[in-house]
This record gives C-alpha cells, structure tokens and sequence, in this order.
C-alpha cells in the first residue's frame, strides 16, 4: 500500500509539472516577440512605399521637362508600390488587423488615392506626351522657315527680316510659355499667331502648309501645357502619403496594445515559472532520498546483468543462424523481382486468355443446348400419342421447327467456343515465348536473330488484338524502309506488348474523339533504329515524367508499376534507351525506344 501511495503521489506531481510545462510553452509562444517584429516588419513597407511615391512624383516632373518620351520611370515606381502593398496586406490580413473598420477605411482609402493617382499619371502621360512632340519639333520647324525665307529673292530684305524675327519671337513666346505659363504669355503668342497667319498671306503657296503645321503645334502647345501643369497639381494633391501615415499611426498602436498584452503574458509566465521551480524541487529531494533505493536496485541488476550476457551469447548464435537466413531471403528477394516481370509480361498476354476464358463460359451458361432438355420434357410427356401429339397439338407442330432451329443455333455456338478456344491456345503459346524470353533476362548473353521490325510489330499487335479492338483503337501504321535487322527478338516483343497494352489503357476513358495508336519506324542517322508508340490518351504529368519508368509506380488503379520498369531494363541490355515525351494531362504521349541498327548484312 505504501509503494502504491507512493507512486501515486509522484504521478500526481509529475501531472502537475507537465501541466505547468504546457502551460509554460503556451504563455512563452504567446508572448514572443514575432508579433513585435511582424509590426517592425509592416512600418518598413509603408516606408518603402512612400520612398517609391516620393520617387515615382520626381519622375513625373522629369518627364514633364524631358526631351525623350520614355515613360518606363513612371511605370516602375508604380509597379514596386503595388508590389510592396500585396506584401504589406498579406501580413495585415495575417495579423487580423483588417477586421476592425477603421482598418478598413485606411486600407480602402489608400487603394482609392492610389487609384486617383494612377487615373492622373495616365492622363497625364497622354498629354505630355503631346505637349513634348510638339515642343521638340519647333525648333526644327522654325530653322526650315528660316532657311527658305532667306531664299527667296522677290521680296526685299526688310520684309523678310520682318517675317523671321516674328517667327523667331513666336518659337520663343512658346517655349517660354512651356516653362512659365501665364495669361500674358499665352496672350503674346495669340499675337504671334495672328502676325504668323498675316505674313503667311504675303508669301507663296509652298510656304503655306510648314507655316500651319508650325501654328498648330504652337496652338497645341498653347493648349496642353495648362492642362499638364493642372494634372500635376492634381497628381500632387492626391492624399497617398498621408494614407500611408495613417496606416503607420494605426499599426504603432496596434503595436502598444500588444506589448501590453505580451507584458501581462510574461507575468504569467514568471509565476508559473516559480511554481515550476517548487515542483521540481520537491521532486529532486524525492529522488535524492530514493539513492539508496537505487542502489539496491542496480546491485540486482548487477546479478541479473550477469545472466543476461549468458542469454546474450546465446542469442548471437541464433542471430548469426538468422543472418543467413536473410541473406537467402535476400536472393529470393531479387528472384522474385524477376518473378514480377515474368507475371506481368505474362498478364498481359493472359488478358486475352481471360477474356476468350469469360467468353465460353458465358456462352455455356446460355447454351441454346437448355432448349433442348425442355424440348425432350415434352416429348417425353407423350410417349404413348408422341404421333398424335406432332401433328395434332398446338404446342407439338412447333416442336420440330423450333428442333430444327436449335440444331443451327447449337452448331453456330459451338463453332463460336472452337474459335474462342483456338485464340485460347495462341496466346498460350505466346506466353511460352514470354517466359523464354524472361529466361534470357538471367542468362549473361542476349540471342539475337535476323528479323524484319515490321512484322514483329504485326506479332505484337496481334497478341493485343482482342484488346485493340473491345475498345474500338484504330491503328495507324507509319513504317518507314528498314532492312532485315539482328535484334533480340523476345525483349524486343516484350517491350513492344507493354507498350501498346499501355498506349491502349491510356485511352480507355476517351469518349470524345476517336482512339488513335500510332506506330512508328525508321533509321535514325544510320546508326539507330527508332521505334515509337504514340497514344492520344490521358497523357503523363509533368511532375511523373521522372518517376515513369521506376519500378513500383503507376498512374493506373489497377496497375502494378513493372511493365514500364522492364522495358526499360531490357532497352539498357540491348544497349539502347527507352523515353517518354507528354505534353500534359489530357495531351497524349510518346514512348521512343532506340537502339544500336545492325543489319544483317552488316552482322555477316
């Protein structure tokens, strides 16, 4: 009873300490500082985001005294702002700081000035950019008036010197008015223009059209750069920094109200501490006080050690007998690999087995060969006026006709079964050509013999044949000119039949366009013999490309993940490779199997 007490006591306390240590992790994860640097964190954002307001507004009065009209500044600053406000409401929404409303109303107004500012800067490139042509183009336009007024040599000099110096005066009245507008300055270029319009008159026709052109550029000029200097003021007064400071006063108290409530926290947690700390005490003066115990105890464990290494011993023994045999279970492991393959290679083949196997005793459990009891049943109800029954009784005069019918529906079953049966044993004698083939999978050489590739394809393709056509494939053949070839024939036809059962089974589930297999075969530079097997099936992802021919891994339900893993093992043995080429879900693929062309001219 004592012992009992004992242990229940120290169950208790070692409850409690495991109480307080929870509560210890829970109060310190509480009170850690990630909120306070999340908060840090959020205020760098808002800075950087004004940065990039600051520095978006100075490229906006770059370009409005540029020369080119490349307006990517703009577009960065503005880019980068959005970029790190997503940045900035991930965290906020992270936070749960965007529940309250005027969270709300801070995000909403900043998202509403950005907007504005936005709209702005978009009208404001339109015009500006139209203010800058025509800004750049009048010097030009100028110096070629110049140049052929200078030329013309029936008008005096005085009229001409005239008509310069007020086209000159006019080029200046604008470009100062690009830099300083004013309604003064905008009413000397009225004036300008209207002394332009009156010397155009006193010269030739050809003069006209590059004096109107130079006009309505100067009127254009007259015309946009109000609106420009008005959409920068525009631009200037939009509130988004002070949104942004907004949102920085909201985010420091926030951050006060947390630390309050990290601060309350850490009391917890310093009384939980201490508390620990007592508990943990008190169990240390336990444990001290049990010494003696346990040094009783390790005495008898000293003794019982003793017969423990004798025990020892003799377990080694029975480990070193159970080490070899896991070294043979380690050799039949790898012969049962072998095993897989041979299984898998030989179930494709009995598909068709089963298949004629399901067929026959279908066709026996609704054998016509029934009627024939029940037409025995009558006869036999009437062996007394059996002639009476034939020619008089209703039911007796439709008795030879429907014998007769039976004798065709029974032979025409029975030739069926015969045909079925003769399949059976085609693909029995496939299967035996299987498992010699997997027999050269263990020998250490390959037998090679001389072959045409396209009639090893027609094997293959008839040993699918059944199979093939329950799901309606059309096969399309594209074989180009290959002479008789030495190949493996057996790993060759293997690779063959998976290929296509797997081509097959790719498009068992396609129901809105015609199944279509397509083989291939031609020379690949001389020196390899391509063959292909494409399906427009379900396709391979992108993610299984890599992992397609490792042993174990299938897409399919009920598939087993060997087939793809043999083949490609058996390509290795013929010194060639096996790929696979998708280009997605949906999309079909391609299995191109490559080896080294030896032909047999070549082999002799």
């Amino acid at each position: 009873m004592r012992k009992i007490s004992r242990r229940a006591s120290l169950l208790f306390l070692g409850i409690i300490a495991v109480t307080l240590a929870s509560a210890l992790v829970f109060l310190y994860l509480k009170s850690s500082s990630a909120r306070t640097v999340a908060y840090t964190e959020s205020r760098d954002l808002v800075r950087q985001i004004k940065q990039q307001d600051s520095r978006w507004e100075t490229e906006i009065l770059k370009s409005r005294v540029a020369i080119s009209h490349n307006y990517d500044p703009l577009v960065s600053p503005m880019n980068e702002m959005n970029r790190l406000w997503e940045r900035f409401d991930t965290m906020e929404s992270g936070h749960g700081r965007n529940n309250s409303r005027q969270w709300d109303d801070a995000h909403e107004g900043f998202l509403q000035a950005m907007q504005e500012k936005t709209r702005l800067v978009e009208r404001f490139k339109s015009h500006n950019a139209l203010l800058r042509n025509s800004l750049a183009f009048l010097p030009t336009a100028e110096d070629d008036i110049q140049a052929q007024l200078s030329n013309l040599p029936d008008l005096d000099k005085l009229q001409v010197q005239s008509i310069a110096t007020d086209t000159y005066d006019l080029l200046l009245s604008a470009l100062e008015f690009a830099q300083v507008t004013s309604a003064d300055k905008a009413a000397d270029i009225q004036v300008g223009l209207s002394k332009l319009a009156v010397n155009m008159q006193r010269l030739p026709m050809k003069f006209h059209a590059p004096i109107r052109i130079l006009s309505n550029h100067v009127t254009l000029i007259l015309r946009e750069q109000p609106i420009v200097n008005s959409l920068l003021e525009e631009i200037e007064a939009v509130p988004v920094a002070d949104r942004l400071d907004n949102i920085t006063s909201m985010l420091d108290r926030d951050q006060q109200q947390a630390e309050k409530t990290d601060k309350k926290y850490h009391f917890y947690l310093l009384l939980l501490s201490v508390l620990l700390v007592l508990v943990l005490i008190w169990l240390t003066i336990r444990l001290i006080r049990s010494f003696a115990e346990i040094n009783r105890v390790n005495t008898a464990l000293q003794t019982a050690n003793d017969v423990l290494e004798q025990r020892v011993e003799e377990r080694t023994r029975e480990l070193r007998n159970a080490q070899s045999a896991l070294l043979d279970a380690a050799r039949q492991a790898g012969m049962a690999e072998i095993a897989t393959n041979v299984l898998h290679n030989v179930g494709n083949v009995l598909n068709s087995v089963n298949i004629s196997s399901d067929l026959i005793a279908r066709k026996l459990r609704s054998s016509k060969t029934q009627g024939l009891g029940k037409a025995m049943q009558l006869i036999n109800e009437h062996p007394q006026d059996l002639g009476h029954f034939l020619t008089q009784d209703d039911k007796g005069k439709l008795l030879p006709g429907y014998l007769n019918k039976l004798v065709d529906a029974i032979a025409h079953e029975q030739q069926e079964v015969a045909d079925e049966l003769g399949q059976m044993s085609k693909s029995v004698d496939h299967i035996k050509d299987i498992v010699a083939t997997q027999q050269s999978y263990t020998g250490a050489h390959s037998i090679t013999e001389p072959l045409y590739i396209s009639e090893l394809l027609e094997d293959a393709l008839h040993m699918n044949a059944g199979a093939l056509t329950r799901h309606h494939v059309t096969v399309i053949r594209e074989y180009s000119e290959v002479p008789q070839v030495m190949v493996d024939k057996h790993r060759l036809l293997l690779i063959l039949i998976n290929l296509i059962s797997n081509a097959k089974y790719a498009m068992s589930d396609l129901n809105n366009r015609p199944r279509e297999m397509t083989l291939g075969v031609r020379i690949i530079d001389d020196t390899f013999l391509e063959i292909s097997v494409k399906d427009d099936g379900e396709g391979i992802a992108a993610e299984n490309m890599t992992r397609i021919f490792a042993h174990g891994f299938t897409t399919r339900k009920e598939g087993h993940g060997f087939g793809l893993h043999s083949c490609a093992l058996a390509a290795i043995e013929m010194n060639g490779h096996l790929t696979a080429h998708s280009d997605g879900p949906g999309l079909g693929a391609l299995f191109t199997l490559q080896i080294p062309l030896i032909t047999v001219t070549e082999n002799a």
